[in-house]
């Protein structure tokens, strides 16, 4: 009963959302966002400390800034994902500039499939449309399967409105090796916390457990890996940045190859989420198993 009564819920909310022109989703999301953070105060405590580990030189006020611009990025993003069906693909490409697309076919000219990292930064999920859209093979995204089923079909079907490909996190190693065998894309979010016994990187000067199935396919594969972002514009617009990850030099042991890929790429995201603090999702539990 719970899970059907979530689902008409978010039915009525989408149905709604898709009432609304799309300049109104970003006034909208962000008048949730700010109450959400200011009044409701949803894990206010947490986004604080992660903040003021992340950024000891900043002031009080300017994480609290921060803060707020992430809370009403989240909730953006949240409501663009339901005005999915209204999408087409010219209203994407209106909406959504690319910087670096020439990466995409230099990376896809190796034979050997491109392996994309985004982050839970602007919009990744309209993101993900959008390089679907202009990549030079199929994408295939793998997702993480919400605990109400028809709440994770409801957004899958969003996710797959222009081709592609949404993978549940349980059949991704079988999925994600078909695909690059193809030179096909695949598409990971790979900025979530990992359990307390996996590979430990530094992420903000924390030595922090991290998915390594990134590095594990790369090094498995050949497959170069490009770091993708789709960082928000004042307006309800976006720049879809695309970022090569130097694997070049590597050596040792494939644990020690597995290491450095993994830390490469998290240093990226590092670099990215400090050009722009209130795009990243702080509010998420990523250092609860770091040490320093």
């Amino acid at each position: 009963m719970k899970s059907h009564l979530e689902y008409l819920f978010l039915r009525a909310l989408a149905s709604i959302v898709l009432l609304c022109p799309w300049s109104w989703i970003y006034h909208i999301g962000n008048v949730i966002g700010a109450f959400t953070f200011s009044v409701l105060r949803v894990r206010r405590t947490l986004t604080m400390e992660n903040l003021r580990w992340a950024f000891p030189e900043k002031s009080e006020e300017e994480r609290e800034q921060i803060a707020l611009e992430s809370y009403q990025n989240l909730f953006v993003a949240f409501l663009e994902v339901y005005w999915f069906p209204r999408l087409t693909p010219e209203k994407v490409h209106s909406l959504m500039a690319v910087e670096g697309t020439e990466l995409l076919e230099k990376a896809r000219a190796e034979g050997r499939g491109v392996i994309l990292i985004t982050a839970h930064c602007g919009n990744w999920e309209l993101g993900a449309v959008k390089v679907g859209l202009i990549a030079p093979a199929p994408l295939t995204v793998i997702v993480q399967e919400q605990s109400n089923k028809y709440v994770s079909d409801f957004v899958n079907r969003a996710r797959s409105i222009f081709g592609n490909h949404p993978v549940l996190m349980q059949d991704a190693p079988r999925e994600i090796l078909r695909a690059l065998r193809r030179n096909e894309f695949v598409g990971i979010v790979a900025d979530q916390s990992a359990a307390k016994e996996a590979l430990r990187v530094k992420f903000f000067g924390r030595f922090t457990p991290t998915h390594d199935g990134p590095a594990v396919f790369s090094l498995r594969t050949g497959a170069p890996i490009l770091m993708a972002y789709a960082t928000r514009l004042p307006g309800g617009r976006y720049r879809a940045e695309l970022e090569a990850v130097d694997l070049t030099g590597i050596t040792g042991t494939d644990e020690e190859k597995i290491c450095e890929i993994t830390q490469r790429h998290v240093a990226a995201l590092e670099g990215y989420v400090r050009k722009h603090p209130g795009q990243w999702l702080w509010l998420h539990r990523r250092w609860k198993h770091s040490t320093e």
